[in-house]
Protein backbone atom coordinates (compact mmCIF):
# COMPACT_ATOMS: atom_id res chain seq x y z
CA UNK A 1 0.00 0.00 0.00
CA UNK A 2 1.30 3.97 0.27
CA UNK A 3 2.23 4.69 3.37
CA UNK A 4 0.54 7.96 4.31
CA UNK A 5 3.25 11.01 4.14
CA UNK A 6 2.90 12.15 7.84
CA UNK A 7 4.45 11.15 10.98
CA UNK A 8 2.94 8.92 13.23
CA UNK A 9 2.03 9.85 16.56
CA UNK A 10 3.10 7.59 19.80
CA UNK A 11 0.50 5.06 20.23
CA UNK A 12 0.43 6.52 23.95
CA UNK A 13 -0.09 9.89 22.69
CA UNK A 14 -3.39 8.28 20.78
CA UNK A 15 -4.84 6.72 23.69
CA UNK A 16 -4.08 8.97 25.99
CA UNK A 17 -6.78 11.07 23.97
CA UNK A 18 -9.09 8.36 23.39
CA UNK A 19 -9.38 8.40 27.19
CA UNK A 20 -10.76 12.07 27.02
CA UNK A 21 -13.80 13.07 26.31
CA UNK A 22 -13.92 16.13 23.45
CA UNK A 23 -15.04 18.85 26.14
CA UNK A 24 -11.54 18.44 28.26
CA UNK A 25 -9.97 18.54 24.94
CA UNK A 26 -11.73 21.40 23.44
CA UNK A 27 -11.17 23.34 26.72
CA UNK A 28 -7.47 22.28 26.26
CA UNK A 29 -7.45 24.33 22.58
CA UNK A 30 -9.03 26.91 24.00
CA UNK A 31 -6.29 27.43 27.22
CA UNK A 32 -3.79 27.07 24.59
CA UNK A 33 -5.53 29.55 21.89
CA UNK A 34 -5.93 27.19 19.27
CA UNK A 35 -8.80 26.35 17.06
CA UNK A 36 -9.93 22.95 17.23
CA UNK A 37 -13.71 22.80 17.76
CA UNK A 38 -15.49 21.80 14.74
CA UNK A 39 -19.25 23.10 14.48
CA UNK A 40 -21.98 21.05 13.26
CA UNK A 41 -20.86 17.85 12.81
CA UNK A 42 -23.39 15.14 14.73
CA UNK A 43 -22.57 11.40 15.21
CA UNK A 44 -24.57 9.07 13.30
CA UNK A 45 -23.62 5.94 15.53
CA UNK A 46 -24.13 7.80 18.91
CA UNK A 47 -22.22 5.98 21.81
CA UNK A 48 -18.95 5.83 19.98
CA UNK A 49 -15.48 7.58 20.75
CA UNK A 50 -12.70 7.73 18.67
CA UNK A 51 -9.07 9.32 18.56
CA UNK A 52 -6.99 8.74 15.20
CA UNK A 53 -4.65 10.73 12.40
CA UNK A 54 -6.25 12.26 10.05
CA UNK A 55 -6.39 10.96 5.99
CA UNK A 56 -7.55 13.85 4.47
CA UNK A 57 -9.37 14.16 1.49
CA UNK A 58 -10.89 17.08 -0.74
CA UNK A 59 -14.10 17.10 -2.95
CA UNK A 60 -15.01 19.26 -6.13
CA UNK A 61 -18.22 20.12 -7.15
CA UNK A 62 -18.87 19.33 -10.97
CA UNK A 63 -21.26 19.07 -13.63
CA UNK A 64 -22.97 16.31 -15.22
CA UNK A 65 -20.60 13.56 -16.43
CA UNK A 66 -18.33 14.69 -13.60
CA UNK A 67 -16.24 12.72 -11.25
CA UNK A 68 -16.75 9.99 -8.75
CA UNK A 69 -16.05 10.29 -5.09
CA UNK A 70 -13.05 8.11 -5.62
CA UNK A 71 -10.95 5.19 -4.35
CA UNK A 72 -8.41 6.21 -1.10
CA UNK A 73 -8.75 3.65 1.38
CA UNK A 74 -5.31 2.47 0.19
CA UNK A 75 -3.91 5.54 2.01
CA UNK A 76 -4.87 4.78 5.66
CA UNK A 77 -3.91 2.46 7.78
CA UNK A 78 -5.68 0.65 10.94
CA UNK A 79 -6.71 3.36 13.54
CA UNK A 80 -6.65 6.26 11.09
CA UNK A 81 -9.71 8.75 10.31
CA UNK A 82 -10.79 9.49 6.85
CA UNK A 83 -11.35 13.42 6.73
CA UNK A 84 -13.46 14.16 3.97
CA UNK A 85 -13.81 18.24 2.97
CA UNK A 86 -16.80 18.20 1.04
CA UNK A 87 -17.39 22.00 1.47
CA UNK A 88 -20.18 21.26 3.78
CA UNK A 89 -23.24 20.70 1.44
CA UNK A 90 -25.80 18.78 2.00
CA UNK A 91 -27.09 17.53 -1.70
CA UNK A 92 -25.23 14.86 -1.82
CA UNK A 93 -23.37 12.32 -0.29
CA UNK A 94 -19.83 11.39 -0.23
CA UNK A 95 -19.59 8.00 1.87
CA UNK A 96 -22.14 4.83 1.99
CA UNK A 97 -22.18 1.09 2.80
CA UNK A 98 -19.89 -0.24 0.77
CA UNK A 99 -16.74 2.38 2.15
CA UNK A 100 -18.23 2.04 5.65
CA UNK A 101 -17.67 -2.18 5.15
CA UNK A 102 -14.44 -1.51 3.58
CA UNK A 103 -13.46 0.92 5.85
CA UNK A 104 -13.95 -1.41 8.87
CA UNK A 105 -12.52 -4.37 7.87
CA UNK A 106 -9.31 -2.34 7.06
CA UNK A 107 -9.49 -1.30 11.00
CA UNK A 108 -10.26 2.09 10.28
CA UNK A 109 -11.02 3.79 13.36
CA UNK A 110 -13.95 5.92 11.71
CA UNK A 111 -14.58 9.06 9.21
CA UNK A 112 -15.35 12.47 9.74
CA UNK A 113 -17.36 14.57 6.74
CA UNK A 114 -17.94 18.16 6.34
CA UNK A 115 -21.13 17.26 4.03
CA UNK A 116 -23.35 14.16 4.27
CA UNK A 117 -23.30 10.20 4.02
CA UNK A 118 -26.14 7.89 3.23
CA UNK A 119 -26.77 4.29 4.56
CA UNK A 120 -26.72 5.07 8.15
CA UNK A 121 -28.09 2.03 9.51
CA UNK A 122 -25.74 -0.23 7.86
CA UNK A 123 -23.38 1.93 9.71
CA UNK A 124 -24.81 1.18 12.77
CA UNK A 125 -25.27 -2.40 12.09
CA UNK A 126 -21.13 -2.67 11.32
CA UNK A 127 -21.15 -0.41 14.70
CA UNK A 128 -18.38 1.90 12.36
CA UNK A 129 -18.54 5.81 13.34
CA UNK A 130 -19.68 8.14 11.29
CA UNK A 131 -19.61 11.67 12.05
CA UNK A 132 -21.33 14.65 9.29
CA UNK A 133 -23.68 17.14 8.88
CA UNK A 134 -26.73 14.74 8.04
CA UNK A 135 -28.00 11.80 6.64
CA UNK A 136 -29.17 12.05 2.65
CA UNK A 137 -29.54 9.72 0.00
CA UNK A 138 -28.60 11.58 -3.18
CA UNK A 139 -25.19 9.94 -4.68
CA UNK A 140 -22.04 12.21 -5.21
CA UNK A 141 -21.15 10.67 -8.48
CA UNK A 142 -21.19 13.13 -11.54
CA UNK A 143 -22.24 15.52 -8.31
CA UNK A 144 -18.36 15.88 -6.81
CA UNK A 145 -14.92 14.84 -8.23
CA UNK A 146 -12.05 13.93 -5.71
CA UNK A 147 -9.93 16.74 -6.20
CA UNK A 148 -6.68 15.71 -3.66
CA UNK A 149 -5.59 13.43 -0.98
CA UNK A 150 -3.33 13.85 1.92
CA UNK A 151 -3.57 17.68 1.65
CA UNK A 152 -4.61 20.45 4.12
CA UNK A 153 -8.40 20.44 4.16
CA UNK A 154 -11.52 22.32 5.85
CA UNK A 155 -13.78 20.93 8.84
CA UNK A 156 -16.43 23.87 9.23
CA UNK A 157 -14.08 26.22 10.06
CA UNK A 158 -11.15 24.47 10.96
CA UNK A 159 -7.87 23.47 9.57
CA UNK A 160 -7.18 19.85 9.35
CA UNK A 161 -3.48 18.78 7.98
CA UNK A 162 -2.57 15.09 7.03
CA UNK A 163 -1.45 13.33 10.15
CA UNK A 164 -3.42 15.59 12.35
CA UNK A 165 -5.26 14.11 15.23
CA UNK A 166 -9.17 14.10 15.48
CA UNK A 167 -11.18 13.15 18.18
CA UNK A 168 -14.82 12.75 18.25
CA UNK A 169 -17.30 11.48 20.53
CA UNK A 170 -21.55 12.46 21.19
CA UNK A 171 -20.35 16.13 21.72
CA UNK A 172 -18.34 16.98 19.02
CA UNK A 173 -15.36 16.42 16.92
CA UNK A 174 -12.18 18.31 17.51
CA UNK A 175 -9.21 18.79 15.76
CA UNK A 176 -5.46 18.83 17.57
CA UNK A 177 -2.78 19.65 15.17
CA UNK A 178 0.00 17.35 15.11
CA UNK A 179 2.60 19.66 16.56
CA UNK A 180 1.12 20.50 19.15
CA UNK A 181 -0.97 16.91 20.20
CA UNK A 182 1.24 16.55 23.15
CA UNK A 183 1.06 19.93 25.26
CA UNK A 184 -2.53 19.64 24.53
CA UNK A 185 -3.22 16.07 25.91
CA UNK A 186 -1.33 17.35 29.17
CA UNK A 187 -3.43 20.51 29.25
CA UNK A 188 -6.71 18.63 29.11
CA UNK A 189 -5.58 15.80 31.32
CA UNK A 190 -4.94 18.34 34.10
CA UNK A 191 -8.86 19.87 33.22
CA UNK A 192 -10.14 16.20 33.46
CA UNK A 193 -8.04 15.47 36.86
CA UNK A 194 -9.71 19.03 38.15
CA UNK A 195 -13.16 18.39 37.13
CA UNK A 196 -13.62 15.31 38.58
CA UNK A 197 -11.94 16.34 41.63
CA UNK A 198 -14.87 18.47 41.40
CA UNK A 199 -17.82 15.96 41.12
CA UNK A 200 -15.70 13.95 44.12
CA UNK A 201 -16.40 16.80 46.68
CA UNK A 202 -19.72 17.27 45.29
CA UNK A 203 -20.69 13.90 45.86
CA UNK A 204 -19.06 14.34 48.97
CA UNK A 205 -21.35 16.85 50.36
CA UNK A 206 -19.21 20.00 48.94
CA UNK A 207 -21.18 23.20 47.94
CA UNK A 208 -20.57 23.43 44.58
CA UNK A 209 -19.33 26.85 44.46
CA UNK A 210 -17.02 25.93 47.08
CA UNK A 211 -15.77 22.82 45.04
CA UNK A 212 -15.22 25.24 41.71
CA UNK A 213 -12.81 27.34 44.15
CA UNK A 214 -10.80 24.78 45.50
CA UNK A 215 -10.10 23.47 42.08
CA UNK A 216 -9.84 26.39 40.28
CA UNK A 217 -12.70 25.60 37.96
CA UNK A 218 -13.57 29.04 36.39
CA UNK A 219 -9.92 29.46 35.29
CA UNK A 220 -9.82 25.92 33.53
CA UNK A 221 -10.29 27.44 30.15
CA UNK A 222 -8.96 30.44 30.57
CA UNK A 223 -6.21 31.01 27.69
CA UNK A 224 -2.65 31.46 28.80
CA UNK A 225 -1.03 34.47 28.80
Amino acid sequence: MTAPSFQRLPAETLAGFAALPTSSISDALDRLGLPGSVDGLRPMSPGARVAGQAVTLRYLPVGTGGGTVGDFLHLADAGDIIAIDNRGRLDCTVWGNILTEAAKAKGIAATVIDGVNRDVGESREFGYPIWSRAAHARTGKDRVALEAVLVPIVLGTVRVDPGDLLCADDSCVVAVPMAQAEAVLEVARAIEEKEDAILADIRAGIDLAEARRRHGYHSLQTRRS
